[in-house]
């Protein structure tokens, strides 16, 4: 697992190469696996690979969406908020069990925020997403996670380069 969160990068160019079905059917395995406060489970994903549809969900925010339009897939991490207090924070538990579970399968991947971003000067960036996806009313976006077969390299942090500051031990 270590080595996994070593190699995870931020992917944002991917390969012209779809995702086969099998791999597919094991990411969204690992999403339902994910710990929910609770075991409430609020969350929803729409799992997308209409090039067409990532294309529109690429201009979801002003910046920071564009390369969705070239992965092979784009899932929509969202929520039923009246289900649970801490839709946001089960959410984003399985976004990122995603995002490891993609690397362990070769692909890159990353994080998309959605809540509380805007649209092009108008609206949210939420309300644009679910109006591409036609999401039920009750429904919250958190993020989307762009996937695909990385087309470009990065090198993980140097473990003398983490905020290991950042850590306090008590003992």
């Amino acid at each position: 697992m270590l080595e996994i969160l070593r190699k995870r990068r931020s992917i944002r160019k991917y390969r012209d190469k779809k995702i086969d079905p099998e791999v597919v059917d094991q990411l969204k395995e690992a999403i339902l696996r994910s710990p929910s406060s609770r075991g409430i489970n609020p969350w929803r994903f729409v799992f997308i690979t209409d090039k067409p549809m990532l294309e529109a969900l690429s201009k979801a925010k002003e910046s920071g969406s564009g390369f969705l339009s070239g992965a092979a897939l784009g899932v929509v991490v969202c929520a039923r908020e009246s289900e649970s207090d801490v839709w946001v924070e089960d959410c984003s538990i399985a976004a990122i069990i995603m995002q490891l579970a993609a690397e362990s399968l070769g692909l890159g991947s990353c994080w998309i925020q959605i809540r509380n971003r805007k649209h092009s000067g108008h609206g949210s960036a939420e309300e644009y997403v679910r109006e591409i996806i036609n999401l039920e009313s009750g429904i919250k976006v958190e993020c989307i996670i762009s996937i695909g077969y990385p087309d470009e390299e990065k090198t993980p942090v140097p473990k003398d380069e983490l905020e290991y500051a950042k850590i306090t031990m008590t003992e």
